[in-house]
């Protein structure tokens, strides 16, 4: 059974694991762009800055999915007739 507070720790993580994940690729375009301007081999740098984008955008696609569980979860606790409350992700939260 799904829990509210282990998903909003679960995004807690994946929000971290993303912005880690930024500033890896950040570092990597940085390092082809060095290597391009002085003329040495990019090959495996753009590989890796390549393979780097795909894991962040699937940790991004992780982390939508934890909001919608987090909604869902939300709205199955509200009582009938109410929305959740503020501070909460409500489904409206943006990605």
């Amino acid at each position: 059974m799904l829990n509210l507070a282990t998903e909003r720790a679960t995004l807690a993580k994946a929000e971290r694991d993303i912005a880690e994940g930024e500033a890896r690729i950040a570092n990597q375009a940085d390092l082809v762009g060095r290597l391009r301007a002085t003329g040495q081999d990019i090959g495996m740098a753009e590989a890796l800055l390549a393979t780097l984008q795909g894991t962040l955008r699937q940790w991004q696609d992780h982390r939508d999915e934890i909001l919608r569980t987090i909604a869902r979860l939300e709205q199955e606790s509200a009582p009938a007739g109410e929305e959740p409350g503020p501070g909460t992700t409500g489904g409206t939260q943006p990605l």
